[in-house]
């Protein structure tokens, strides 16, 4: 069978693939630490699973608008002009089926075969192949330990070619947790404006920050780069609600109706009752989720600590998130052979970083409970100390 060219393009998701494997072998008895996921260990919050229910109970079970429910619209567009001054009604908002298919949607609707997409590394393993499939060319700019593993404006500048039509900008980052600065983003933001581009802000773990870290929305960094940005966020991360699928993009309007377009053809509209769901998380308390950050911090400590105690290993610490990206250079390995080998032998599951385009780091996830940190990272020591 010949199947379409851009599928062999597309490389499958690592970090699906090895949690897939840490879970056949628990289910097959074996003790497994994983750190793979980006899935809070949490159960979603009581009042927003009660809200859903209401939602099923009183019928809101048939086919709803392609482009979301309205009061879900409208309490979007409000948290994003409280929360980020971002002056959005909700014609500026599509709900979509997780942060992933917005994203996935606005490359369909953006680029044009040919276009380059500007993507700093280390990137969320999707972003190229997103691009790939839209006949894109993702365009990586590598960064470095001495910028704190983050594109500067000078960078992205240069990289700046005829073809350029997007940037990609992910703070807090996912693999890293590192967070921009709010000069950082309005550096960025002048050379986007400067350039005549677009910018599409992935801000889905905007709400998990560290140590007094601050987020700046780079389209509330001025009048100029409100009108060339694109919000991608959603809700499974900070309100633990990632099997729920719902996500959304926030931008001008020929934009997002392009994006509804593409969405009626594809998956039509979200889930109607979860929508309920997502609504009530918006318009609920938000103790749940300083509950569920402050669990994160004391999480990101202790293995931030654990990791500076084992020779050859070392790790910027994040300001957000809940990763760390650890260097492995110093053992020698890359990180698909170190990741294979510590599962099979120490049954802990990690993350490599060539999925991120950063093949001499490992990604952990501290979105799991404390007893399962303790004991993975001391597999790992045992593991780094016997190559």
């Amino acid at each position: 069978m010949k199947l379409a060219a851009r599928v062999s393009q597309v490389t499958p998701s690592l970090t699906l693939a090895i949690s897939a494997k840490a879970k056949a072998m628990k289910a097959d008895g074996i003790d497994v630490c994983s750190f793979s996921a980006g899935e809070p260990d949490f159960d979603t919050p009581d009042h927003i699973k009660a809200a859903a229910k209401a939602a099923l109970d009183a019928g809101k079970t048939r086919y709803g608008p392609a482009a979301g429910e309205p009061r879900l619209r409208e309490a979007i567009a409000q948290k994003l002009q409280n929360d980020n001054s971002l002056c959005y009604g909700a014609e500026n908002i599509i709900v979509t089926n997780g942060g992933k298919q917005s994203l996935f949607n606005l490359m369909l609707a953006l680029i044009d075969p040919g276009d380059e997409v500007l993507i700093p590394a280390p990137y969320w393993l999707s972003y190229p192949e997103m691009v790939k499939l839209a006949e894109g060319t993702p365009v990586i700019l590598p960064t470095t330990a001495e910028t704190g593993l983050r594109a500067t404006a000078d960078q992205i500048r240069q990289a700046v070619t005829p073809k350029t039509k997007l940037l990609i900008l992910n703070s807090p980052s996912n693999p890293t947790g590192m967070v921009y600065t709010p000069d950082e983003i309005q550096a960025i933001a002048d050379v986007v404006v400067e350039k005549n581009l677009w910018v599409v802000a992935d801000e889905i773990y905007e709400k998990i920050l560290y140590d007094g870290a601050t987020h700046l929305s780079i389209g509330a960094a001025g009048p100029e780069i409100y009108e060339r940005t694109i919000t991608s966020s959603g809700f499974a991360k900070t309100y633990a609600m990632t099997g729920w699928r719902i996500g959304y993009l926030a931008g001008p309007p020929p934009i997002i109706q392009a994006v509804t377009t593409i969405q009626g053809h594809s998956t039509s509209n979200v889930c109607t009752f979860a929508q309920y769901g997502a609504i009530a998380a918006y318009e609920g308390s938000q103790d749940c989720v300083q509950q569920m950050v402050s669990a994160f911090a004391q999480r990101r400590q202790f293995i931030l600590n654990a990791v500076n105690t084992i020779p050859g290993l070392s790790c910027p610490k994040p300001d957000g998130a809940f990763y760390v990206f650890i260097n492995i250079s110093k053992t020698g390995m890359k990180s698909l052979d170190f990741c294979s080998t510590l599962l099979e032998s120490h049954q802990v599951a990690a993350i490599p970083g060539v999925a991120f385009g950063a093949d001499d780091h490992i990604r952990l996830s501290y979105a799991t409970d404390m007893d399962s940190i303790k004991k993975g990272m001391e597999r790992l020591a045992t593991f780094v100390q016997s190559l």
